[in-house]
């Protein structure tokens, strides 16, 4: 795959923060909103807003907002089947292919409706989650699947010609993963949770290969430690997004 420089004919920033299962994207979240607040910008929590109403806004309902928090899979249409049958621990046994697949529509929805367009209109969005979780997730399910295939699927494809500005990755030990996914609250019972799976999942996001096949689609790609202290996490990933929100 060549260099495509697609994202960055965009007036707005996009960037994804990415990881293992039970990694600390929620706490990042909650920490960047703050600071953004903070600092005086507008924002707009896609997630909550899908959680509450079970559609999309259009995007013009957004431009009056600075930075756009968003998530994947998403809370609506074709996420919400992914999330409450095909990736939850069940009897049917969806396979890799169904759960890329899947995958793909539900981001070309979100995409086509949503980030492409707020890009363009100049609007940061910052993303838990995205293709970089099927290039990391989908190829060591049940059974192989070869990247090309996953990265072939039109959503997918599309996602990787809009490849994020930056991307940060969380790196967080399966061993650490484990230990949050027993302590958390709500239990999502999926396929994932696994300790031999994290482990695969883990030496994916951290490898080599990854950070390059994101490299050459133009972003800028950096790694924070999540085996720490949620204050210390939080200000790290403040200093490294800061920049992209900006001063008052």
């Amino acid at each position: 795959m060549g260099i495509n420089n697609q994202n960055k004919r965009n007036k707005g920033k996009f960037i994804i923060i990415d990881g293992p299962d039970c990694s600390g994207k929620g706490i990042l979240f909650d920490g960047l909103q703050k600071y953004a607040l903070e600092k005086g910008k507008k924002i707009f929590d896609l997630e909550e807003y899908t959680k509450k109403h079970e559609f999309f806004p259009e995007p013009e309902e957004l431009f009056e907002y600075d930075i756009i928090f968003s998530s994947e899979p998403t809370y609506v249409g074709i996420g919400k089947v992914l999330r409450e049958e095909i990736i939850k621990h069940n009897s049917r046994h969806y396979s890799a292919f169904d759960t890329a697949l899947f995958y793909s529509l539900d981001r070309m929805i979100l995409y086509r409706r949503l980030i492409i367009p707020l890009l363009e209109k100049g609007k940061l969005i910052i993303q838990g989650r995205g293709i970089t979780s099927s290039v990391a997730y989908q190829p060591i399910q049940a059974e192989p699947l070869e990247l090309d295939i996953v990265l072939g699927f039109e959503g997918n494809n599309l996602a990787i010609q809009h490849a994020p500005d930056l991307l940060v990755i969380l790196d967080a030990k399966p061993e650490f993963v484990m230990d949050r996914m027993k302590k958390r609250k709500k239990q999502d019972q999926s396929i994932f949770d696994k300790y031999e799976f994290q482990k695969n999942l883990y030496e994916r996001y951290m490898s080599d290969w990854f950070k390059k096949l994101f490299e050459e689609h133009g972003s800028k790609v950096v790694y924070l430690d999540m085996n720490r202290t949620e204050e210390q996490e939080i200000a790290d990933a403040i200093n490294i997004v800061a920049p992209y929100i900006g001063r008052k």
